[in-house]
């Protein structure tokens, strides 16, 4: 059994639910116990940081300072929180009157203290390819995937360091997951595109093109469905698809689905739910 400190991000237990209901049950199988970090807060979602970094900084003090109340590292599911946590870990590593800056905020608000040296971050990913190990996964499997699916990392956690041992420029591990998973991964350019999250209430067009280029990329490639390690970068592939399609004049039409969801079916998770998942990507991504 492995222990990491569960760091949902700004989304499983809101707008993206079924993130939070399948991590729990996937976890658990494969020898995975998540640690609840009491109190936890958002991590900014790069956004306060346009405004005011210090703030944002602080916020993920709080976070990391949780974790390591807690005696483990942070794990979460969303690539975008893996890079603001890493970023911000890298950051008061580097920059002690950043860490202090942090820290005051912290003893002020909280009565905590953040030693960076002693917690780290890793997204779930990582975690079942590093430490559990794709062999014991592939074991582990009752459905067996048996479709082509685009893997989506996004930019976000994609920096050396922030990745586990994959290769920050040219990912495999997701693409490595999804076989073990039976599964069959098809290659296309774009998975380490952004697709503009966070700017979609502001750069409207410029986002749905950005979105509408990786999910034309995926289809065009022979995906069936598209799996995101990003909970926060997967309302924009599939909440707004259609809307992609329309401004960009692209064919979106791709079911997309997070990673958490795709592993828990695979272990057996949810069969009613995701009984039809490929009579679903045949259907809305024809």
């Amino acid at each position: 059994m492995v222990k990491y400190s569960y760091y949902p991000g700004n989304v499983a237990r809101q707008s993206s639910q079924e993130v939070e209901d399948t991590i729990q049950p996937l976890c658990k199988t494969l020898g995975i116990q998540l640690i609840e970090m009491v109190g936890y807060n958002s991590d900014g979602g790069n956004i306060i940081r346009q405004g005011n970094r210090e703030l944002q900084l602080a916020l993920n003090a709080r976070n990391l300072a949780i974790a390591q109340e807690n005696g483990h590292d942070i794990m979460t599911p969303c690539a975008s929180a893996q890079g603001i946590l890493y970023e911000s870990l890298k950051t008061f590593r580097e920059d002690p009157i950043a860490l202090a800056k942090a820290n005051t905020v912290l003893s002020k608000t909280s009565n905590m203290a953040l030693n960076a040296d002693e917690v780290s971050t890793s997204h779930l990913l990582h975690v079942l390819v590093d430490e559990i190990g794709l062999d014991k996964i592939e074991d582990a499997v009752v459905n067996p995937l048996d479709i082509e699916i685009a893997c989506y990392y996004g930019p976000h956690m994609q920096r050396e360091g922030a990745c586990g041992a994959d290769d920050a420029w040219n990912p495999t591990y997701m693409e490595q997951l999804i076989t073990a998973l039976g599964g069959r991964p098809v290659e296309y350019a774009s998975k380490c595109a952004s697709v503009g999250n966070p700017s979609l209430l502001t750069l409207g067009d410029s986002v749905m093109k950005m979105t509408a280029r990786v999910l034309n990329d995926a289809k065009k490639a022979g995906a069936k469905i598209m799996v995101s390690a990003c909970t926060l970068s997967h309302s924009n592939l599939d909440s707004y698809q259609s809307k992609a399609g329309r401004v960009a004049g692209k064919d979106t039409n791709l079911p997309v689905v997070n990673l958490t969801e795709i592993v828990a079916f695979a272990l057996g998770h949810f069969t009613d739910r995701f009984a039809q998942l490929k009579t679903r990507a045949m259907i809305i991504g024809s």
